[in-house]
């Protein structure tokens, strides 16, 4: 029997994919949600489906180049029309918190210059507010200490991310951060609040960037939520 949360997944990655158009340039995400939109993209591309994506990982590129589907780069094109990714957290306000995978950094220079965000998530990602999940942060390596440090000043319990005993690097060649808020009442607030700390590359906090949220239910069923 198939575990009902990747159903939901599933059922979510696919709803999106199937918003693409032909012509378009699209953003492929990273994560477990994402992974299920580029098998559909695959199998669409194979269908004769004809579009040109850039990936927001490695990960994710290595997947696309496996079904085939044409990859680019931004040298090569200064906007994408579409951008479908998951998320850790999805506020009612249609905030997001991502980078549980870690790959924040370029998940959000592809989100922004996309002229639509989609967000994939499984049901119980969306909740009253944000806080929950801890708040991925990209520090680069240098001084990193006096960051956390910093960061613990904000309010929050910070954690250096590790791999099995080793600090976790990003495809960036940076560390993350994982910052436990508990409540976070005012996304815009507090993202502008970490980004005045040197040392801090990005956030794992969309504030109001998702133009569509895609949930998937473990029946099988899709929510659709427009900002």
């Amino acid at each position: 029997m198939q575990d009902p949360i990747v159903i939901a997944k599933k059922a979510a990655g696919e709803k999106a994919a199937e918003l693409i158009r032909p012509g378009m340039v699209v953003g492929l995400g990273t994560g477990s949600t994402a992974y299920w939109a580029i098998q559909k993209i695959g199998a669409m591309v194979k269908q004769g489906l004809e579009i040109r994506a850039i990936a927001t990982s490695e990960a994710s590129a290595r997947l696309a180049e496996e079904l085939h589907i044409p990859l680019t780069t931004f040298a090569e094109t200064q906007q994408l029309d579409m951008d479908i990714d998951g998320a850790d957290e999805i506020s009612e306000q249609l905030d997001v918190i991502k980078g549980g995978g870690g790959a924040l950094l370029r998940e959000k220079i592809v989100a922004f210059h996309s002229r639509q965000l989609i967000i994939i998530a499984d049901q119980h990602k969306y909740v009253p507010v944000l806080g929950g999940y801890p708040l991925p942060i990209e520090v680069i390596p240098f001084g990193w200490e006096v960051t956390y440090n910093r960061l613990q000043q904000l309010g929050c319990k910070p954690l250096l991310r590790k791999k099995q005993e080793e600090i976790f690097i990003t495809d960036n060649g940076n560390y993350i951060i994982d910052c436990a808020f508990g409540t976070i009442k005012d996304p815009a607030e507090t993202n502008a609040a970490l980004h005045h700390i040197p040392g801090v590359v990005e956030t794992g906090l969309f504030v109001q960037m998702a133009h569509t949220v895609v949930l998937g239910y473990e029946d099988g069923s899709t929510q659709v939520l427009q900002r």
